[in-house]
């Protein structure tokens, strides 16, 4: 494993206004697990994005050196003809097409003019059989869960014949089991020869499977680290964010909490669509200035419960009663509930949490359109100055307001999409996976946040988390979800990790 697979000799790209990365030099052994970490906006993508082709020879200074050779990649092709396949974070499969046909699109295997079906699936088992054997070639990608759906991507790259395999945040959807099951995969795909490169803000997971791992900060490489100087969780955060995280939660201030803001009792939601009940029976409360964590396994119905509350977007049959600042109410759509007070966090931002064509501004402010109108119009220079004042409290890095949401790193994605909540005040305030796909630095600061709007500003939060020490470290009060049901509660001076999960699979 002495001799290197890859060399990227002083890349260096510029965006508008930006240099995204500054003459970072990557070196990649053959055969080796090589872990790229670093805060969001660091420079990770954009440098995997040079190395496929993405970013054509042209667009960057430097070299890549691959096998031996200069490459000067075109286009993604280029790359996956010369054996790099790249497994981005958006899942690049059709969902209507099935397994097989997902594997092999693009470069069919033919008989003549004609695909070969009999052999596509055939070869389509082949490959699946060190990764999923049991998986069904012949189902739809839509009716798999994602963590199938990565199996199929990864299935898909070994039909390339990949030599060097690069997964951008493969486990950032994943729930724990899914995620264990990929990192076996890609330590037997070392196995078999096939070098990875993985990029992760779980440093879990960097730290169990990684034989080198490399830091950038800021769009210049700032450490190099082989498993041999005994890899440590504070020394990567150290090298990630430029200072010592001595404890990732921050301390909390003793306090007595308020009066009940919010209460439901026996409540339930009925998908019309799937013809079940994705809620079945919650029952919880939520006092003014805590926060309260819901815990529960992937399909526990801990985003559907909240989607129920948030004026039933999803248009679900609900029953029960629900009690807000002391009022018994049932809102119809979001709207209602925003101006009583509540607003909800999505867990998707791209998808359901923001506009990514839009500018920072526009998105900052576009809850509270009615705040800004001045006669018939919108006060811009209100607007501006509400949208900069946001910025500077959220510490969101971008270049200027203008700037599309789109091209921002994922921390400050969320932290723009925190803020169009906080712009209309709420009373209380919805988080659903929070911290998902950012950085430990980001995730510092949202913590931060959220103790300083409920000790502060007086809110009360539910926060819906997939990672145990999130939880355990933010929340006051714990419920845990399995089946559709709340099934316990948990004060956080009595709440482990053990607990949670004998709770969440004991339904």
């Amino acid at each position: 494993m002495g001799d290197f697979i890859l060399e990227m000799r002083g890349i260096t790209k510029d965006f508008p206004g930006v240099r995204a990365l500054d003459n970072v030099e990557l070196k990649v052994k053959r055969g080796e697990i090589h872990c790229l970490v670093g805060e969001n906006g660091s420079g990770k993508s954009t440098l995997m994005k040079i190395l496929s082709g993405f970013y054509p020879y042209g667009e960057f200074q430097g070299q890549i050196i691959f096998e031996g050779k200069e490459r000067r990649f075109k286009n993604i092709h280029d790359s996956e003809a010369a054996g790099i396949v790249t497994i981005y974070q958006e899942l690049a499969l059709v969902p209507e097409m099935t397994v097989y046909e997902n594997i092999f699109l693009g470069h069919e295997i033919r008989n003549g003019r004609f695909i070969d079906w009999n052999r596509t699936i055939a070869e389509a088992k082949r490959v699946l059989q060190e990764l999923k054997p049991d998986l069904d070639v012949s189902l739809k990608v839509k009716d798999l869960g994602v963590g199938h759906q990565q199996i199929v991507e990864i299935a898909k790259a070994l039909s390339k014949n990949v030599k060097l395999l690069v997964l951008d945040e493969p486990t950032s959807s994943l729930n724990e089991d899914d995620s264990e099951h990929l990192l076996r995969i890609i330590k037997e795909l070392k196995n078999r020869g096939i070098t990875s490169i993985l990029i992760s803000h779980k440093l879990k997971e960097v730290l169990e499977v990684a034989d080198t791992i490399t830091v950038l900060r800021d769009g210049k490489l700032v450490a190099r680290l082989e498993r041999k100087e005994d890899f440590k969780e504070s020394v990567i955060i150290k090298h990630m964010v430029g200072r010592e995280i001595e404890d990732i939660y921050p301390k909390r201030k003793k306090r007595e909490f308020g009066e009940k803001i919010f209460e439901i009792r026996h409540w339930r939601a009925y998908d019309k669509k799937l013809e079940r009940y994705v809620v079945k029976e919650a029952n919880m409360y939520v006092r003014k200035g805590e926060i309260v964590g819901i815990a529960g396994l992937m399909g526990s119905g801990r985003t559907e419960l909240a989607l129920s509350l948030f004026g039933n977007v999803r248009d679900y049959v609900v029953d029960g009663e629900m009690y807000f600042e002391g009022n018994k109410v049932r809102f119809q759509n979001p709207t209602e509930a925003i101006k009583a007070g509540l607003a909800y966090l999505s867990e998707d931002r791209k998808g359901n949490g923001l506009i990514l064509n839009f500018d920072v501004k526009t998105n900052i402010t576009i809850t509270g359109l009615k705040k800004l109108k001045k006669g018939l119009f919108i006060d811009e220079n209100k607007e501006i100055k509400i949208a900069e004042g946001f910025k500077e409290a959220l510490r969101i890095k971008t270049s200027s307001l203008e700037q599309k949401v789109l091209n921002l790193s994922g921390g400050n994605q969320q932290k723009v999409a925190i803020a169009k909540w906080l712009f209309v005040k709420p009373k209380l305030l919805i988080l659903d996976e929070p911290t998902r796909g950012i950085d430990v630095g980001a995730k510092y600061e949202i913590y931060s946040l959220m103790n300083q709007l409920v000790e502060e500003e007086g809110m009360s939060i539910i926060m819906i988390s997939s990672e145990l020490p999130e939880v355990l470290g933010m929340s006051d009060r714990i419920y845990v979800m399995a089946g559709g049901k709340i099934v316990g509660e948990l004060d956080r001076s009595e709440a482990t990790q053990e607990k949670i999960m004998a709770m969440a699979i004991e339904y």
